[in-house]
């Protein structure tokens, strides 16, 4: 019934078109947009990488589909989301098996004002205390569900206020009762060279910004005989300093103490610090970012554990790596405590020139260094982190000893004639597999990593191209070495073909040596894409802009359908 009230407004609303458009602060023209994606993956078993029927729990089908429409007129506009989990593919939460309208909202901007009611996405700052988002990849959605309104009372000034409850699965605030936290929060932008009228002329632009939100979550007697805190406040200051070719921006946030289950219900206030510094100019381009992350976790529930109800976002500073086996050890930022320094260093060799050959060469160094923080005890008779105290204390510009993540990307890009270029790379990392995937503080298991990726792509005609890749890791330890191998084949605008391998061999730990395969086609007619896959599926971490998840093996075919109007 409530997904057919729905369907019926916008379809009411479409057909009243003609007449709001005479309506005063409805003028213009109806429009309407969506987008639809259904992914479907058909599994079976595999003995040689170890599925067995019971691994698939009897289901040989998994979907996820998602259709969203928009519609407008004028400062009025208003949207739905459909989805379905049917079952959900393999590595996503169980909870998001079902059906149903997951965001719905209606929107009206006028002068200075603008109002949503219903589900909404947004962030403050760079994230460190708000940051409401979806990634389908994941299976992450923490939409909030409630009511945003934005003011912009003169040119320079933006003021933002939210207040609601974050999406849980398809579970309810009420069909919950009211088990996760209220969420509401203000924040303020300021552009000074347009408020300053002596600053309007200068090179110099600055943006300062605040930011407060808060959680409401009642106490819960059974977690134990503390007295949780039902109000927790987190507060953040940023600023952006632009000028000419020099960029400088910065954000620090503090947390009011919030004792959950992932901090082990210690009472200890939070912070958190980001700041990048870059310089750009024609052949060079330059930036270092520093992080320091301290019992930052902020969840509108204190129990929760999986990827879900998360307040705020920390962002990472470690590369993000687009090919597969300099994916395979991706890092995640550690809301308990780190503290991270990155910079890279691009370099554009002019065309026509010795080193940068007819058509120019990019040279791109990165490195990054993620450590834990130096943490001391209380007081000399309980350990760090002991339930129902302060925790730890902490310097705040002094790094740990214990090592997270390292590493160090070189990579050279460069155009060898018109129809022919090239990619080289190669990265060394340090992978501390206690800290990232079992949560251990102060683990020493390291997977150290080399690897060399080389890509080709050669254009054979104005609408055919081939693309070839080739990568190899080397490693002593986790599953020892691998070598990957694709090849793509592409006839713009409609068909491509891909061919893939990766091959897992010296394994210290098995005899045995996997190939993971991928055999893929698709076609693209307009806004609509058909992608049909069949192979293996490693398992291991997926991460996409720093929020990761588990991906199970898997064998069998996937079937991928996207389109937008």
């Amino acid at each position: 019934m409530r997904t057919f009230n729905i369907m019926a407004g916008l379809c009411i609303l479409a057909g009243l078109s003609p007449a709001l458009t005479q309506a005063q602060g409805f003028s213009g023209t109806p429009v309407v947009n969506g987008s639809f994606q259904m992914d479907v993956q058909a599994y079976r078993s595999d003995s040689v990488i170890g599925i067995t029927e019971e691994d698939i729990r009897g289901e040989k089908l998994g979907m996820n589909a998602f259709a969203r429409i928009n519609y407008s007129l004028g400062g009025f506009s208003a949207g739905i989301r459909y989805e379905a989990f049917l079952k959900p593919l393999s590595g996503y939460e169980d909870q998001w098996e079902g059906q149903g309208i997951a965001n719905r909202y209606v929107s009206y901007s006028k002068d200075q004002f603008d109002i949503t009611l219903g589900h909404f996405y947004d962030q403050f700052g760079n994230g460190l205390v708000f940051r409401s988002y979806e990634e389908w990849s994941l299976g992450y959605d923490n939409a909030v569900d409630g009511v945003r309104v934005k003011f912009t009372p003169l040119p320079g000034i933006q003021v933002k206020g939210i207040y609601g409850t974050q999406r849980y699965y398809w579970t309810t605030y009420r069909e919950e009762a009211k088990k996760r936290g209220i969420v509401r929060g203000v924040d303020a932008e300021f552009g000074l060279n347009e408020l300053i009228p002596a600053l309007k002329e200068s090179r110099t632009q600055l943006i300062l910004g605040g930011s407060a939100i808060s959680k409401y979550e009642k106490d819960d007697p059974t977690l134990g005989p503390y007295q949780l805190p039902e109000n927790v406040a987190a507060f953040a200051g940023r600023f952006q300093a632009t000028r000419g070719k020099v960029n400088l921006s910065g954000e620090y946030a503090w947390k009011v103490n919030d004792p959950n289950e992932l901090n082990n219900y210690i009472y200890r206030n939070g912070q958190a610090a980001f700041l990048t510094a870059s310089y750009s100019r024609k052949g060079l381009g330059l930036m270092v970012s520093a992080k320091r992350i301290d019992n930052f976790y902020f969840k509108s529930r204190r129990t929760e554990t999986a990827n879900a109800l998360d307040i705020n976002f920390l962002p990472p500073i470690t590369k993000q790596h687009g090919y597969s086996l300099p994916a395979m050890y991706p890092y995640a930022t550690q809301p308990n405590g780190e503290m991270g320094v990155s910079g890279q260093a691009v370099f554009t060799l002019p065309k026509k020139t010795r080193l940068g050959g007819a058509y120019g060469t990019t040279i791109s160094l990165g490195y990054g260094l993620v450590k834990g923080l130096k943490k001391s005890q209380v007081n000399d008779t309980l350990p760090l982190n002991t339930l129902g105290t302060l925790g730890y204390t902490s310097d705040f510009l002094a790094f740990g000893k214990v090592k997270y993540f390292e590493d160090l990307t070189l990579e050279i890009s460069r155009k060898f004639s018109p129809t022919f270029k090239g990619i080289l790379q190669y990265t060394r990392l340090d992978y501390n597999f206690d800290v990232v995937e079992e949560g251990i503080e102060d683990g020493h298991l390291f997977y150290t990593a080399d690897i060399l990726v080389l890509d080709l792509t050669r254009k054979l005609t104005a609408t055919r191209s081939l693309r070839l890749e080739l990568q190899y890791l080397s490693t002593d330890q986790d599953s020892g070495d691998w070598v990957a191998a694709s090849l793509e084949y592409t006839m713009a605008p409609h068909w491509f073909f891909s061919v893939m391998d990766q091959y897992n061999f010296n394994n210290p730990v098995s005899d045995n040596t996997y190939h993971y395969y991928n055999f893929a086609f698709g076609y693209i007619r307009n806004t609509s894409r058909i992608a049909l896959s069949y192979g293996r599926q490693r398992e291991g971490i997926l991460c996409v802009g720093g929020v990761c998840r588990n991906v199970p093996a898997a064998s069998g075919l996937t079937l991928t359908l996207t389109s937008s109007f």
